[in-house]
This record gives C-alpha cells, structure tokens and sequence, in this order.
C-alpha cells in the first residue's frame, strides 16, 4: 500500500447512524469537521428521527450528505444502508459510528497510519480506542485481542497494533474488500451485535487491528456493558446471541466461549428482574427467534 506520506490519498466516507439524538449528533459532525485529515465525506443515516435532526443536519453541516430512512430500522439497518451507499460510490474506507461517538482532531490520520504500518498489507478492519468521558476505557468497546492466533498477534504487537477478534461501530473503519468479499451487515439483527457479527465474520478470515493512538469517546450517560439486564431491549441481546451462535462468524471454540457468556447474562437479567411472568415471556419469545431467525 502507498501511504499517505507518499501521496496517494484513499478516499474515506464516515457514515454516521442517528436517531432522535440531535445535540449529541451535532458534537459529533463538529469533531469529524475538525479532522487534521479531512474526510472526503460524510454520510449522515438519520432513523426516521422525530426531532429535527434532519433539518439540523440541512443546515448547519452543508457538506454532509444526509440519507433519510422512511422507517427506523435500528442501527443494523442504519449501518447496512450507509455502507451500501457508501461501497457503491467507491470510497476505499468506511469509517462507522454511532451518533454518540466523539472523536479527536487526529483520531482518523492515526487510523490510517495504523493502516500503513499493519504487518501483512492492508487490514480489512481497523478500529479506535475507545474511551469514557472520565478517560477510562469504555466497557462496551473494550477490545478482544485475537490470542490464539500468537504469530500473528505477536507481529501487531511490534507494529503498535493490537490484533482483535472483532470490533464495535465506534470509530472503526472498514475497507471496502472487506464488502466485496463478507456482505454488509444484517438488518434484521435491528439492535445490538450486529457490529460483533459483522466484523466478526469478516476477521475469522483476515486480520483487523486497534490502533491505540486513535482514540474516540462513547458518550453513553454511563459506562455501561453491551447488553444491559433490563428493559424489553435485552430481547435482542438474546436473540441475536443465538444468531451469532448460528451464524459463521465463529469458530467451534469461540462458540463454546460465547455461548457461557449468554449463559450469565441470562442469570443475570433474571436476577435483576426476577424469574416473573413478563420476564420468561421475554427470554422464551427471544430464544424462539433466536433459533428460527436467518444467519449468514
């Protein structure tokens, strides 16, 4: 690969998915303005969002191109729209996040000198590392370094990189080859695991790293896991677990490892909430989906 230093400048689409989150979508478009290497675009997939955000967007980010969605279908769905459109206008790198994420000046020309540098060529994934608003790493991002594959891991380590085994839609870019040869990710996951599955899928075949100079902030109110135990949303954690636990994204160990930890978040969400009426109604009708729904 010929890097940046050498002159030839690989066109990057950041494709930002929103929903009813205006004022935090509009730190976000600040930061990526401010890029000490700009973006050649970015793409705004606003959720059928009530609350102005795409008049927001009109006016006070120009440059940006907004892709109105006529439904909400979650950030999956959101995800797998912006991708489409932005694989389809031939931009070399996807650069994906949430509308809560908050990037530095140079969290993207660190992301891309991390490309540089990767051993091996040019990974197919690429991701930040993400912090809290207090500096500490955000447990929903904390990253999961690919220990079985030890050369490999070893060659990173020497590169400044760390090989990871899957990546989170925070801050993380994605190389078009990586669509061309994986799919897009799945809309019906709707929420939550569809950036595990997808990033998964595509680095049980070919390496992706962290770049630890790179660094971006998940703005959630607190620092919370993945998968909160409550509320009706833990429905899809389950369901989409299964999915994953179906799909080809993992390896027959890594499944055995994935399935005991939807095994305590299970236990968990029951101890939080109780073994009641509404909550196995909840976990029956998400492990019904789970094991009929469609996997890749």
């Amino acid at each position: 690969m010929v890097g940046i230093a050498d002159g030839e400048r690989e066109r990057v689409c950041a494709v930002v998915v929103t929903r009813d989150r205006r004022e935090l979508l509009h730190e976000c478009l600040l930061a990526l303005r401010a890029q000490e290497r700009p973006v050649e675009q970015v793409l705004v997939v606003d959720n059928a969002s009530s609350d102005g955000t795409a008049g927001m967007v009109r006016s006070s980010f120009p440059e940006a191109r907004l892709l109105s969605l006529g439904e909400n279908l979650g950030g999956a769905g959101g995800f797998h729209r912006g991708m489409a459109w932005a694989h389809a206008r031939g931009y070399e790198w996807l650069w994906l996040m949430d509308d809560d994420t908050l990037v530095r000046q140079d969290t993207l020309a660190a992301l891309l000198a991390g490309a540089d540098r990767a051993p091996g060529g040019v990974p197919l994934v690429l991701t930040s590392q993400v912090r809290w608003k207090d500096e500490s790493l955000h447990p929903m991002n904390a990253p999961v370094p690919r220990w079985r594959a030890r050369a490999r891991l070893a060659e990173g380590i020497a590169a400044g990189l760390l090989l990871v085994r899957y990546a989170t839609f925070v801050s993380t870019m994605v190389r078009r080859e990586a669509i061309d040869r994986f799919g897009l990710p799945l809309v019906h996951y709707f929420l939550w695991s569809d950036d595990v599955e997808f990033t998964a899928r595509v680095l049980r075949h070919a390496p992706g790293y962290l770049v630890p100079e790179s660094v971006a902030y998940h703005w959630t109110a607190a620092p919370h896991a993945a998968a909160t135990p409550s509320g009706d949303r833990f429905y899809y954690h389950v369901r989409n677990s299964l999915l994953l636990l179906r799909g080809s994204s993992l390896s027959p160990i890594e499944r055995q490892d994935y399935a005991r930890y939807l095994a305590r978040s299970i236990r968990q969400y029951l101890h939080v909430n109780g073994c009641n009426r509404s909550s196995a109604l909840l976990l029956s009708r998400a492990i019904r989906d789970g094991l009929r729904g469609e996997t890749r």
